[in-house]
């Protein structure tokens, strides 16, 4: 009788500490994304903001006048145009519907080739993050870089030596199928710029664009989906990013679960913790432990009497 009074209190114990995690993990699962939101905290600033700069604003910020006209305008849904045609790096007129259809999504750079500092450091991001990911170029997804200068100085030459060096910086055989650098005329430029709500303007003060910085991810169909915005892109977030927009078609069974926790927010161009759908996981983890518990409770005394 002693032996099963003890039984019975180590299983009550067992019971408790198991409801005790629960409760546990469900504060953390409050507190995490409220943690994250401050660690990624979005940067107010034209070359950041997901919202395109309000030209209304005036002195009180102390922008150049072309900043205050840039930036990246949400446009989530909207259908790039694929008959527009661009140059590829080796010369050849190219329609952007022959980069599309073959069932993988895109990553879309908006650069200028030229650009003395802040196109680079959107490339130089977008390689880091992509070389931190186990998806690859040319085989899981592809890359554009397209330059949105349509001056004679951007020309298929000097996109091809972009091509090669940012080639050489990822390092994985293969994505020079994938990875494209595109030169175009105004009038292709124009068309996929509004498409996707990139708007730049020219400085002649400082002899160069003034432009916002991010990537943007289209579906294999070329339907805008994703906006990460700045010059650092977190590998999980591009991941997670390619696996949402291709529709199942590439990742794991581990990146569609992840995707149940973890959903875009437009807002900030960056994939928070869902507080709902983790908690939805907890309890019926829970309800199943103690559901266990409970039929073990059974059948001990089942067994004893």
């Amino acid at each position: 009788m002693a032996s099963r009074i003890y039984e019975m209190t180590e299983l009550t114990k067992l019971f408790y500490r198991l409801a005790a995690g629960a409760i546990v993990l469900g504060c953390f699962l409050v507190c995490a994304p409220v943690a994250d939101a401050q660690k990624n905290e979005h940067y107010n600033s034209p070359l950041y903001s997901p919202r395109k700069y309000d030209p209304t604003v005036t002195t009180a910020s102390g922008l150049p006048e072309p900043l205050k006209k840039v930036g990246i305008e949400q446009r989530l849904g909207e259908q790039v145009p694929l008959d527009a045609v661009f140059r590829a790096e080796d010369g050849r007129d190219i329609p952007l519907r022959d980069l599309f259809g073959n069932g993988r999504p895109v990553i879309l750079a908006l650069v200028y080739y030229e650009c003395p500092m802040l196109c680079n450091q959107v490339l130089n991001g977008l390689t880091g993050s992509l070389k931190g990911i186990n998806l690859d170029i040319g085989k899981d997804f592809d890359v554009l870089a397209v330059s949105f200068d349509a001056s004679e100085n951007e020309k298929p030459g000097l996109a091809a030596n972009k091509k090669a060096g940012y080639l050489e910086r990822y390092g994985r055989p293969g994505a020079e199928s994938g990875w494209h650098f595109l030169t175009g005329d105004q009038n292709s430029i124009d068309r996929l710029t509004e498409s996707v709500g990139f708007s730049y303007e020219w400085d002649d003060k400082s002899d160069q664009f003034a432009h916002a910085s991010g990537i943007i991810i289209l579906t294999p169909e070329g339907k805008v989906s994703r906006y990460f915005y700045g010059i650092d892109y977190a590998p999980r977030d591009v991941r997670l990013g390619l696996v949402d927009s291709a529709e199942s078609r590439v990742g794991s069974v581990t990146d569609q679960l992840l995707l149940y926790c973890f959903h875009y927010d437009p807002s900030t161009g960056k994939y928070g913790f869902a507080v709902l759908s983790a908690l939805r996981i907890a309890a019926v983890v829970t309800l199943i432990g103690m559901g266990a518990m409970g039929f073990i409770f059974w059948r001990r005394g089942r067994i004893r009497k």
